[in-house]
């Protein structure tokens, strides 16, 4: 081979993410070189999409990444965001805890750069205080072999991602503080449409999704000026920001931060900095500390989600929500008490005085289910309802409303999280359970569902059950997954109208 044609050769292989048994894409910052997948899917992990948040860069808005020189190893995640071990189910494939967390990883199925394919980019769950895109449940090969370029983002959680503070607002040019993590996210949906086609991808076609706290950011990133024009399509697995427990406004969260700053001593802006990562981290052990979450800041977030979805101000895409049978236990409503009617009702008239009757109507039927929907309602569902009736009646968009149904083996319900193995193609990452023939079944089905919206806007596709669209209001259709899977009308309108009532009397 010439001198030229060996040129022409590297930069084949630099530029196009499958003509090389090592994959090289060409990113805004530099060359980066993934792995070729035993599947044939080309990963790319560790890739960072801006600067890291550490220094004087702490609480501040996601900079841009530096660029660098030569190709970058991209065959590794990046560290996970700071955090304590909260949640039991989580596993982390990524090497440790670090401030420096700011990755995303990309797993594409695509022959070369020019293939345009559809763009799939989620969002983990674990309250805004755990959770990273390493966990195996999000692994993104699985749905890459669906023909979507897929990618799991890092995004900063708890004290670091969400603390509001006064000083951190009068630094701040938009005159707000908290809400970090959400501009991560937004950050990261701008690195995908400047670098997204070197992976084979299109950036017109960008579909966001999440769980839990994933999914409240799909339906906050879908109003945040920060993400205008960057969605296509938007999957929200349990949650919203429309729930019951609203963001809090600016004031309340400065105030709460900086009492909590002066209890932990470090009262300053500056002695904040200045605490180690892991110190400040260890505060969040305190039983005083509070959950840092969302917040209503007039800049990321420019107004009550509920005021910006009921006004039609959200992202005008075709959205696909629901939740899981068992989002709460019935236990969690009952405490100690017995699930008799008698103590239900005792609990409901404690709950909700003048309008404990309104409640016992409404969640009428065996307690234990009654008192488990309540929970669940409490927690995440009813706000996942709220968000879905409300862009229903809002987007002129479509809405794909489901129920989750499908216990995992060996378990009493279908609980919080427990769709997200079978919705992205990951049942053989968790060991924990005997996965049956009627799992696999089950889980083949909701992710072509998830694919088929991904790619069009529209889960139903050859040999699936049809799946209706949702509607606003009473009697909404819906679609039950379980084994098998069917579609039915909403039997829990008496549910949130209670709910969006007791809502306006508070």
């Amino acid at each position: 081979m010439n001198k030229y044609g060996l040129l022409l050769a590297v930069s084949s292989a630099v530029a196009s993410p499958c003509f090389a048994a090592t994959p090289r894409a060409i990113t805004a910052a530099g060359v980066v070189e993934g792995t070729l997948e035993s599947s044939g899917i080309k990963s790319y992990k560790g890739i960072p999409f801006a600067a890291p948040p550490v220094g004087d860069l702490r609480w501040k808005a996601p900079q841009p990444v530096q660029k660098w020189r030569g190709v970058r190893k991209a065959d590794r995640f990046g560290p996970r965001a700071m955090q304590l071990p909260l949640f039991d189910d989580m596993v982390f494939r990524s090497d440790g805890v670090s401030e420096d967390c700011l990755y995303l990883n990309v797993w594409t199925p695509a022959r070369s750069a020019r293939d345009r394919l559809p763009v799939l980019v989620y969002f983990y769950g674990g309250g805004f205080a755990a959770g990273d895109g390493s966990e195996p449940r999000y692994d993104g090969a699985s749905m890459a072999a669906k023909g979507i370029v897929t990618l799991t983002v890092n995004y900063r959680l708890n004290i670091f991602g969400f603390l509001a503070h006064p000083e951190l607002s009068a630094e701040s040019p938009h005159k707000a503080s908290g809400n970090y993590g959400l501009m991560d996210q937004a950050a990261a949906l701008q690195w995908v449409q400047k670098n997204i086609a070197a992976f084979g991808g299109d950036p017109k076609r960008v579909t966001i999704a999440g769980e839990s706290a994933g999914s409240w950011s799909v339906s906050a990133q879908m109003m945040t000026p920060l993400s205008k024009g960057l969605i296509a399509g938007a999957i929200g697995e349990s949650g919203s920001l429309l729930g019951l427990n609203t963001p809090q406004p600016l004031a309340l969260a400065e105030q709460n931060g900086a009492a909590f700053a002066k209890e932990i001593g470090a009262p300053t802006l500056a002695a904040l900095r200045a605490l180690p990562a892991q110190q400040l981290l260890d505060t969040l052990k305190r039983p005083d500390a509070p959950w840092f979450a969302a917040i209503e800041d007039g800049y990321v977030l420019p107004r009550s989600p509920l005021a910006i979805y009921a006004a039609g101000q959200q992202a005008k895409v075709p959205l696909l929500a629901g939740w899981n049978a068992q989002e709460g236990h019935y236990s969690q409503v009952l405490r100690d008490n017995a699930p008799t009617p008698e103590n239900f009702s005792k609990v409901l008239h404690e709950m909700y005085g003048a309008r404990g009757d309104a409640a016992l109507q409404a969640y009428s039927g065996d307690v234990k289910q009654a008192a488990t929907d309540l929970a669940g309602d409490l927690f995440i569902a009813h706000g996942t309802w709220k968000w879905l009736d409300t862009h229903a009646r809002t987007s002129g968009q479509p809405v794909y409303r489901y129920y989750y149904a499908r216990p995992r083996p060996g378990q009493e319900g279908a609980s919080h999280s427990a769709e997200i193995e079978y919705a992205l193609g990951n049942l053989d990452t968790n060991k924990v359970f005997a996965w049956s023939a009627g799992d696999h079944a089950l889980s083949a089905q909701m992710q072509a569902y998830f694919a088929n919206f991904i790619k069009t806007g529209n889960p139903n596709g050859a040999g699936l059950p049809d799946w209706p669209r949702a509607s606003s209001g009473k009697g909404s259709r819906l679609m039950r997954l379980d084994v098998p899977s069917a579609a039915i009308s909403a039997t829990d309108d008496a549910r949130h109208a209670f709910q969006d009532q007791q809502r306006k009397t508070n």
